[in-house]
């Protein structure tokens, strides 16, 4: 579905329109009668599911430090 609404409105309550817009929906800005501008919702797109180990190898642990911990004692039972 597509709107059409002037530039003045536009710019007066753009917040107002862009929430109004629904999936597929398609908002046409003209000014003195004439498209100059489309608004529309983009599309979710297909979501894949994300394997694991995707991330392997993007971190690497240098020592197995324990000290840090120290400073959190107070908190440890």
């Amino acid at each position: 579905m597509s709107n059409m609404v002037s530039l003045e409105e536009a710019q007066n309550k753009l917040k107002e329109l862009i929430s109004q817009l629904g999936p597929g929906d398609e908002l046409i800005i003209v000014e003195k009668g004439r498209p100059i501008a489309t608004l529309s919702t983009k599309s979710a797109g297909p979501t894949t599911r994300r394997v694991p180990g995707l991330g392997k190898g993007m971190i690497t642990i240098i020592a197995d430090d324990d000290e840090h911990l120290e400073d959190f004692s107070e908190y440890m039972p």
